[in-house]
């Protein structure tokens, strides 16, 4: 099975940034396993949702060519708790991208208050484990049906603003 950890997309710009939004609730079982007594969102499953959110933008960059990875967390700041109740903003941006890898930065967001900041490193492996076999149910992009959910609202907002854009011209 796999888990999605954000609700939707709410901006996407090709290859350069996207924000999502996660709205974290009671009927999520893990929520009440971590602390019993004090539900709290785990910090590795903001870090999973920036994950996704980012993989998604660093893929859809490659025309999701390439096989898209978490190789490293380069940085994971928590500066506040994250419980039933509250909708979370999950907004990452590419630092670099080549054809081995990528760099992304982001920052989770509750309102106004700053939750956490991540910054991660992916790996292409197609590009650094050249002929070696995946299955590609294992990647995001595999079940197309719960991915192109994931940008379905995104999509027609980014195809309204380029032709009311090609209007303003």
């Amino acid at each position: 099975m796999r888990w999605i950890w954000i609700d939707k997309f709410i901006e996407f710009e090709s290859g350069r940034r996207a924000v999502a939004v996660k709205n974290v609730t009671l009927a999520e079982e893990h929520i009440h396993d971590h602390f019993p007594g004090f539900p709290v969102m785990p910090e590795c499953l903001m870090i999973e949702g920036m994950a996704q959110t980012a993989g998604i933008l660093v893929g859809e960059a490659g025309g999701f060519a390439e096989k898209v990875i978490l190789a490293k967390v380069k940085k994971a700041r928590f500066l506040d708790y994250v419980q039933a109740g509250d909708s979370l903003r999950l907004e990452t941006l590419i630092e670099s991208i080549a054809p081995e890898a990528a760099s992304t930065t982001g920052k989770i967001t509750r309102g106004s208050d700053l939750i956490a900041e991540i910054d991660l490193m992916f790996s292409h492996v197609d590009q650094n484990l050249a002929g070696k076999e995946f299955p590609e149910e294992n990647f995001v992009f595999g079940n197309t049906s719960v991915f192109n959910s994931l940008l379905q609202d995104v999509a027609s907002k980014t195809a309204d603003s380029g032709a009311a854009e090609a209007e303003r011209k």
